[in-house]
Formats: C-alpha cells, structure tokens, sequence
C-alpha cells in the first residue's frame, strides 16, 4: 500500500534551502515529519526548471524525492485549470502578477498523480487560483501553505 504522497513546489525549496528566509523553520518541520512519518515526496520537473533559473539542481534533496516528469495526462488536466482560471480570472486579485501557468501545471499533476494527496507551497499568491479551482472543479489534493506549521495542518499536539 503506497501511503499518500505530497507535491512540494519551488517556493518550498527557496525555504528549505535557505536557513535565513523566515519561513526555513516550517520548511524543515514538514521536511523532517515528512520523512518520519513515510510520506513520499515529490518533485515536479516544472519545479526543478524553476529552481534551476537561480539555483543549481544538484542543491535539491533528490535522494529524498520522486521526480514527477509533465505528461499528457497532466496537459489535459492543465488546460481545463487554465480555462477554468482565466474565465474567473476577475475574482482573481493578485499582486502585480500574471496568472502563472506554471501554477495549473504543478495543481494539474498533484490532482492527476493517484498518490498526491497534499500539494504544499510557500506561494500565497498560488492559494487564491486554488481556491479558485477548488470551487469550480474540486481538486483531489488538499493545498498546505508552508506559513501553516505542520502540526495545525495535520492535528497533532505538540509536547
């Protein structure tokens, strides 16, 4: 029985792999739980390209982490988010920023991807397209904001 598994994007990686950003502490919590707890990671290709525009691939955890390559299922899926976002795209209020269509691709492979149940992000910004689509097409994961410590998002108490 494969265990559900959880899709960390970029904004997870900057995080994690900076001890000086505020949010390295939740990072490194989830990280460590993650691991304990057998909960497969995984990383997108999309998200490594993104890394890899300031950073080098070889910084990332790769032997703690499934690569999920961008497939045809995924396009399909990705397309029928995009739509779905740019027809609401007035409720949309972000910040100086375009709809990101890297968003919809990563939301794309966590909602196709059978064993990704948790999608966890630093991207506040992403958190209102996924609200966006949560209501309009109910996606199977469940969306963790990295500012969120992980003993809230899964209820355990903290002795």
């Amino acid at each position: 029985m494969m265990h559900k598994a959880v899709l960390l994007d970029t904004s997870f990686f900057l995080r994690f792999l900076n001890e000086k950003d505020p949010l390295f502490n939740n990072a490194d919590a989830y990280f460590r739980y993650f691991l304990e707890v057998d909960i497969p990671m995984m990383i997108s290709t999309i998200s490594i390209a993104e890394y890899c525009v300031g950073g080098d691939f070889r910084e990332l955890p790769l032997r703690n982490l499934q690569i999920i390559p961008f497939n045809l299922e995924h396009s399909k899926r990705s397309g029928e988010f995009a739509r779905i976002i740019f027809q609401n795209r007035g409720k949309l209020k972000l910040n100086e920023r375009n709809i990101i269509p890297n968003d919809t691709k990563l939301f794309a492979q966590a909602d196709c991807e059978k064993a990704i149940a948790f999608y966890l992000t630093s991207d506040a910004e992403s958190q209102k397209v996924y609200q966006i689509l949560d209501q309009e097409s109910s996606p199977k994961f469940q969306f963790i904001n990295l500012a969120v410590p992980y003993q809230e998002v899964f209820g355990l108490l903290d002795f």
